[in-house]
């Protein structure tokens, strides 16, 4: 064996990916794997090991969402026919991720699949030392119910997933306030309640007594009415355009199906909507509109173009224009993002400097070290549900 053969042989045992490789300490199988997959394998400085199995292939790379690596990762075949790699460092959270195998995107079959970038994706969980707002505990749980109803102006099935809290069924004439929470774009209406984890959220604040219990409402951020195109939006134009369709489900269809099939409290002091990038977006161009329905909102991360909010004054048939009325009438509008999203913290900077100026009062969140990605969303969720209804 040439000097050069030798170091590539050793680099490879150092590296695990030789034949008959185990996996090496201290890497654990991530918590987002099928039962009994050793790979995505995790340790606990944010290293990851992936690997995939396609002993016909001539080149394997890794790709994955913001937060998880920045580049491509190519992966090293071994002698049994795997691909091997390692990401050296990956944020906090959960995050998609694919391979693309001779030019084709294919998912993980070791890891569970999640419905992101509009289709299945791969996700991988990565631990967050010192945080567990968002992992089940020993506290009492709500539930998580799935909902169908018929859309006249969609002339389509539409499904929503609904939280009820703990102790929702044992106190039966009990109401509760309700949060309409959205997704994000190339999401669906499961988003929050598997990638968000939003049930744990919920349940831990409200055992804590830092949260009132309430319902929230999930439905699916797209709408096309009779006869439109259901192409899926591609930018915030077609984001906005789209919002329109969607404004007449929320107002029309999805409030009434659900206020009329669980207990709540009625009344826009009872109401909030909240949703991330394309929803936080949505919730502005839905929920500006009908300030006589929403008193709390929400916008994590959300795609708010310099255009919506131009000239605040005259925004939204201005209602902004009386700040005093506005600050009565309207409790809360919370502003989130990730510290390294840097267009969506300057975005979320510029809207409120511009409703500070029109006199609007505001808050502001910005999360350590994330970019545009659940943990964002789930701290988001974790630092704005205590502030509702109260």
């Amino acid at each position: 064996m040439t000097t050069r053969l030798l170091l590539f042989h050793s680099a490879l045992l150092l590296m695990g990916l030789t034949a008959g490789w185990s996996q090496p300490s201290p890497f654990r199988p991530a918590a987002s794997n099928l039962p009994g997959v050793d790979y995505p394998a995790i340790a606990p400085d944010g290293r990851v090991i992936v690997r995939l199995k396609a002993p016909a292939a001539t080149s394997v790379q890794l790709q994955g969402g913001d937060g998880l690596l920045k580049e491509p990762l190519n992966l090293v075949k071994d002698a049994e026919g795997s691909w091997n790699g390692t990401i050296a460092s990956a944020g906090l959270g959960f995050h998609y991720y694919w391979f693309t195998v001779d030019g084709v995107r294919v998912n993980d079959p070791g890891s569970d699949a999640y419905f992101g970038y509009g289709r299945p994706t791969s996700g991988i969980e990565m631990p967050t030392p010192g945080e567990d707002f968002h992992l089940l505990k020993q506290v009492p749980h709500g539930d998580v119910r799935e909902r169908w109803y018929y859309s006249n102006i969609t002339d389509s099935w539409r499904r929503a997933f609904v939280y009820t809290p703990p102790g929702y069924d044992a106190s039966p004439k009990k109401r509760y306030p309700i949060l309409y929470l959205l997704h994000g774009a190339g999401e669906n209406e499961r988003g929050w309640s598997l990638q968000g984890h939003m049930s744990a959220i919920l349940d831990n604040l409200i055992a804590d007594k830092r949260a009132v219990p309430m319902i929230v409402v999930m439905d699916n951020g797209y709408a096309t009415a009779k006869g439109e195109s259901t192409t899926a939006a591609a930018g915030l134009s077609d984001m906005e355009k789209r919002a329109a369709t969607l404004e007449q489900v929320y107002i029309k269809e999805i409030i009434p199906t659900m206020e009329a099939n669980y207990r709540t409290l009625r009344g826009r002091e009872n109401r909030a909507m909240a949703g991330l990038s394309m929803g936080g977006l949505q919730t502005m161009l839905i929920g500006m509109k009908h300030t006589d329905l929403f008193s709390y909102y929400g916008f994590f991360s959300g795609a708010i173009r310099n255009t919506v909010l131009t000239d605040p004054k005259t925004a939204f048939n201005g209602v902004f224009a009386n700040a005093s009325a506005f600050n009565k009438q309207v409790k809360l509008l919370w502003f989130g993002a990730g510290s390294e999203e840097k267009p969506f913290v300057s975005m979320m900077t510029d809207t409120r400097r511009k409703l500070s100026d029109a006199g609007i009062t505001s808050l502001g969140y910005e999360s350590p070290g994330t970019y545009h990605e659940w943990h964002t969303w789930r701290r988001c969720l974790h630092e704005f549900a205590p502030l509702l209804f109260k």
